[in-house]
């Protein structure tokens, strides 16, 4: 469920029309949903309610403050991986004691503030990791709460980038080593002991990997339990969202159909794993990232030229690889439509199969090929959907371009939640060596 979709042939964003954002803010544009976002929140949060639990919005996959302030106000704790992340917390008003840090590089700049900040746990990756953690913690006389981030070795059966839980990735610790790395971390004076965490990846779309993970993992989570009283177990993120049917999963209908009986949901999700949580006695912890963001953003873009070719379409667009760079990286599909919509007897006949490519001088710069799309000329507006996670957050000034602007719609009110970057702040801080003068 979302909160994009088209009145009277409009494209809105609650209710405001797109296309009013675009002609006031220009284009490339990001617009965020706060009713999409407070809603997948509240959903993830029911389906756990029959365990202890506390969710942490995973700061990586959109951490514009004023998402960031949105999921704070309902109450969301956050998963960071990195110092930068946990001062974006801040600033946005969220509570650093409601915060989970992991990642495998941690610097001794990121654990001193961590620690000075009063996080809730590290989710510590490696043994030489415990070992600077508890030095840093010593010498600021404090105890630093941990977790010991675990590696099941399961196939999260999702794009080989994205899955984090086997052997062949950079994270956690084997699962047959973890117990030894408590027993040995029990001699580091200056760790509290706190919890276990896993992750096994992100864009899942079925259960079962997580059901696996969870019957492997909880038993280890009982005897870590008993043996050194941590009191959480983090089951990590990884729920997918849909992309290719992303405008019509907005409404309600489309998941009572039979068609979708066997998508994931967060009512899915919790009925396979509480029954296996709840034993434990201990809080879980989830760590979600796009599924509360997903589907809550759209990038607008403006079409520049339409070049037909003997063998292609080319629209091209003034949004590129360096807004939105999950189909150059990841070969993603994000469901596009204009923000006109014709009547649907008429669509079916105005159709062009097309490749929407942007500027950039690299043939990797495409946001679909070979799609077919309703027919649009110069001016028109695109969206691309299901693009509120991993979206911003991997911008880049590629081709020296400035990074876009993003927009938060709250009902019939719309903001500027970030300002399109001036061109001149891309060389702002460089400086040309007197000897070059």
């Amino acid at each position: 469920m979302h909160d994009f979709s088209f009145k009277r042939g409009k494209l809105y964003c609650e209710n405001i029309s797109v296309a009013s954002l675009a002609k006031k803010h220009n284009t490339p544009l990001y617009v965020y949903s706060h009713a999409t976002l407070t809603r997948n929140f509240r959903l993830l949060d029911i389906a756990l309610s029959p365990v202890d639990h506390t969710i942490h919005f995973a700061v990586k996959a959109n951490s514009n403050l004023g998402v960031l302030r949105t999921l704070a106000n309902a109450g969301s704790g956050f998963d960071i991986v990195s110092g930068g992340e946990l001062q974006r917390v801040i600033a946005a008003g969220g509570d650093p004691s409601k915060c989970v840090f992991a990642g495998v590089g941690k610097t001794e700049e990121d654990i001193e503030l961590a620690l000075k900040k009063g996080i809730y746990a590290f989710s510590a990756e490696s043994e030489p990791e415990l070992i600077r953690i508890n030095q840093i913690a010593g010498r600021l006389k404090k105890k630093a709460p941990i977790a010991v981030r675990v590696n099941p070795n399961i196939d999260a059966k999702t794009h080989a980038k994205i899955t984090t839980g086997t052997y062949e990735n950079k994270f956690g610790i084997a699962f047959e080593e973890v117990e030894g790395v408590y027993e040995r971390a029990t001699k580091l004076k200056h760790l509290h002991i706190r919890g276990l965490q896993m992750h096994i990846g992100s864009q899942l779309t079925e259960v079962g990997p997580f059901e696996k993970a969870v019957r492997k993992v909880a038993p280890l989570a009982k005897s870590l339990a008993e043996k050194h009283g941590i009191e959480f177990f983090s089951i990590g993120g990884g729920v997918g969202i849909v992309y290719e049917s992303a405008l019509e999963s907005g409404d309600a209908k489309w998941w009572r159909s039979p068609k979708r009986k066997n998508l994931l949901t967060p009512a899915k999700y919790a009925a396979k794993l509480i029954s296996l949580l709840k034993p434990l006695g201990l809080r879980i912890l989830i760590e979600p990232g796009r599924f509360i963001a997903g589907n809550a953003g759209i990038l607008i873009t403006r079409v520049e030229y339409v070049k037909q070719t003997g063998v292609k379409n080319f629209v091209i667009v003034d949004a590129a690889m360096n807004d939105l760079a999950r189909p150059a990286l990841y070969d993603s599909y994000h469901q596009i439509v204009p923000l006109t919509r014709q009547a649907d007897d008429h669509l079916k006949k105005n159709q062009v199969c097309s490749d929407v490519v942007g500027p950039i001088c690299e043939s990797s710069d495409y946001f679909c090929k070979n799609r077919m799309l309703p027919k649009v000329g110069e001016g028109n507006h695109l969206a691309l959907l299901s693009a509120g996670a991993y979206g911003f957050v991997m911008a880049s000034n590629y081709n020296v371009r400035p990074f876009p602007a993003e927009v938060l719609v709250k009902g019939s009110q719309a903001e500027i939640v970030r300002k399109r970057q001036p061109l001149k702040q891309l060389w702002a801080s460089e400086s040309i060596p007197k000897w070059l003068k």
